[in-house]
């Protein structure tokens, strides 16, 4: 006989007012996941004075804005909540609203422009012949060094002015 009374409570648990508020909501969202606020806050890396403050919806201990937002967007996450209902709710109830996504129209009036009005750049190939010559310079001489010191085998030395002459 206990066993539906269990269902039947955790269905209750699973219904939530949305007319309660950000805080009473996400508040029984954790409970009806038989969640605690230390794993929330162990999870979410936010202290569980924050989590509770925010469940008590007590905003002059939380931050405002963008902190909030997020907040309360990842506390929903975490919860496998609506975030965007949750957000609006957010919204609706401290009074900062997000932002609006603004699609912008070109403007149509006034001078078109042409291409003479656009600043001239020289266009670089990428890679500089400066470089290149400088790098091949600095191989070149390497190799010379190499063949002075005699760290090259001989038969390595194709031509006959690289090779050691036999009198000293």
């Amino acid at each position: 006989m206990t066993p539906p009374l269990l269902k039947q409570q955790a269905d209750d648990a699973s219904v939530v007012n949305l007319r309660d508020g950000v805080g009473a909501t996400l508040k029984a969202l954790r409970q009806a996941r038989r969640v605690t606020l230390s794993e929330v806050s162990t999870r979410l890396k936010y202290s569980a004075r924050q989590l509770q403050a925010l469940e008590n919806e007590q905003w002059a201990d939380l931050p405002s804005g963008l902190p909030l937002r997020g907040l309360v967007k990842n506390y929903a996450r975490f919860l496998e909540a609506d975030v965007d209902a949750i957000m609006t709710m957010l919204g609706n109830q401290t009074g900062e609203a997000a932002t609006p996504k603004v699609n912008i129209s070109p403007v149509n009036t006034g001078p078109e422009f042409t291409p003479t009005d656009l600043p001239v750049q020289s266009e670089s190939g990428g890679f500089s012949w400066v470089w290149f010559i400088v790098i091949l310079l600095v191989i070149v001489a390497a190799a010379f060094y190499a063949i002075d010191r005699g760290w090259l085998p001989e038969s390595w030395l194709v031509f006959e002015w690289l090779r050691p002459s036999a009198n000293p």
